[in-house]
């Protein structure tokens, strides 16, 4: 065979065996309609690689960045598009949102500017919750909406503040609009989904979560809900079965590292919690359910004092946490610190509420420090009135949880010495108001704030209360601004304030 012609065969099939880009970009555009956002970056890649200055492949490639979550991937290819000399009103906006990604909300704000669009005052929302101003997200929100009622993006973001905000019956209304913009989008299912968990209507969760698993096999949200839910119920078993799926297809996805961890502290597999975990140790948020799942796995592991400061920090961002109190007490008494265990585990301990867990470590403690008060925590522990008190407790809070109001108030006012715990009134305080009995939500809550005036969940509630019967608007203020001040990183706190800000709509 002549050289020549040699060389055209092989030119022929080199370029028969290159990426077709056209296709490839086209594969990518049916992957991110089809909200399989990995699969589209995967392919715009593969289009990337042959025609690197397509401007829409590389736009493309930062939509998929961005909804991946990778704002420093999609900062540098807008800041590519830029340098090609592309601009437009998008381009700013996915910046912004690059921006908000990055932990630069103010950036964000500086780069939207005086844009009314409603994507814009999405962002806004984003870019405000960002930097903790619950009220200016929630007044961007509306504004976005009153701009453009019916921007599916908006909506879905409006009914996550509203179901963080425990606003149920508006949030249900803006799941519905989802529905009617888009009912089998992945969004609309999640959103139907977690609502209807938060009621407590498992079942309708379930079917939402089931039914989004099946039409977007590719994403592991609805995986993570699934064994979420299966967790709730007891499940754990089922639910790591569930994980497992989810981790085949995005093993270092959060969702999957965050449950792979609580269903592994619930089995005591401490030393995958330690392996899966130590490598974020320094970046861990103490107050996280992460970050103190770790610190349990270190105690159970022999390194008490270690878990000690860090049980120690989380009480004091979150002094709130029971889980944080009993652990620390635990460490401390783990490490022969037996007067300070014991004064940790004591607000707990003390109420109506304490179950067996707490009177037993509130015993060892006081044992080990020769406490007086041993005696009385010992015959509190084995009184036959424990278990009752417990029945009672776990009857009002399953009352609670499927908005049976009249059965709540029953149960709890049932347990001996309620009129003098304020978290058995905090509550009876919810129950009635979410009852309509205002005034009895009312006592209820001041007395629980007068027992307690320093503590934000107190202080929460009596705010709330006053915010959803309308009453007492500057001192409602008062109190939710002062809850938020002691415990900023609470959601429902930072939701319920805008809230009241805004009017209380």
């Amino acid at each position: 065979m002549k050289r020549a012609a040699l060389l055209a065969i092989l030119l022929l099939a080199s370029a028969c065996s290159r990426t077709d880009p056209a296709a490839q970009f086209a594969a990518a555009q049916k992957a991110f309609a089809a909200e399989d956002y990995a699969a589209a970056r995967t392919q715009v890649l593969s289009a990337l690689d042959v025609d690197s200055a397509n401007r829409d492949m590389l736009l493309l490639y930062a939509r998929t960045q961005l909804k991946l979550g990778d704002g420093d991937g999609a900062q540098a290819t807008l800041t590519h598009l830029e340098e090609a000399g592309f601009t437009s009103a998008e381009l700013v906006r996915m910046k912004a949102e690059a921006a908000i990604l990055r932990g630069q909300p103010q950036a964000a704000l500086n780069l939207l500017g005086q844009d009314n669009g409603a994507e814009t005052w999405r962002l806004r929302a984003a870019a405000h919750s960002a930097l903790d101003n619950a009220p200016a997200a929630l007044e961007a929100l509306r504004r976005g909406l009153a701009a453009d009622p019916r921007n599916f993006a908006l909506v879905h973001d409006y009914a996550q503040f509203l179901i963080s905000a425990q606003d149920y019956p508006a949030a249900g209304k803006a799941v519905e609009t989802l529905r009617q913009l888009a009912p089998g989008r992945l969004d609309t299912l999640m959103m139907a989904g977690t609502l209807a968990a938060q009621q407590g209507k498992l079942e309708a969760a379930r079917k939402s979560y089931g039914a989004a698993a099946d039409a977007f096999p590719a994403r592991v949200e609805p995986l993570t809900a699934l064994a979420s839910l299966a967790d709730m119920e007891g499940q754990v078993d089922a639910a790591q079965l569930i994980v497992a799926r989810a981790a085949k297809i995005a093993p270092s996805h959060p969702e999957v590292i965050d449950l792979s961890v609580q269903l592994a502290s619930e089995k005591g597999d401490w030393e995958t919690v330690r392996k899966t975990l130590a490598s974020q140790e320094a970046t861990l948020d103490p107050r996280s359910a992460n970050a103190m799942s770790y610190a349990e796995a270190l105690l159970r592991l022999g390194h008490p004092e270690q878990a000690r400061a860090m049980f120690a920090q989380a009480l004091l961002l979150s002094p709130q946490n029971p889980y944080a109190r009993i652990m620390l007490a635990e460490a401390q008494l783990a490490v022969g610190d037996a007067r300070s265990a014991l004064r940790t585990v004591q607000p707990l301990s003390d109420s109506v509420l304490a179950g067996e867990r707490e009177l037993d470590l509130a015993v060892r403690a006081a044992q080990a420090a020769r406490d007086p008060s041993a005696g009385a925590l010992l015959a509190r522990l084995k009184s036959p009135a424990l278990k009752v008190n417990q029945q009672l407790a776990k009857a009002g809070q399953a009352a609670l949880a499927r908005q049976d109001w009249p059965a709540a108030l029953a149960a709890f006012g049932q347990i001996p010495g309620h009129e003098n715990d304020g978290e058995v009134l905090r509550r009876m305080a919810l129950a009635a108001a979410r009852a309509g009995q205002v005034d009895a939500a009312l006592g209820y809550a001041d007395r629980a704030l007068e027992l307690a005036p320093r503590n934000a969940d107190m202080l929460h509630t009596a705010a709330l209360v006053r915010l959803e019967a309308g009453r007492d608007r500057d001192q409602m203020l008062r109190l939710m601004k002062e809850a938020s001040r002691l415990d900023p990183a609470n959601h429902l706190f930072r939701a319920d304030l805008a809230r009241a800000v805004a009017g209380g709509g």
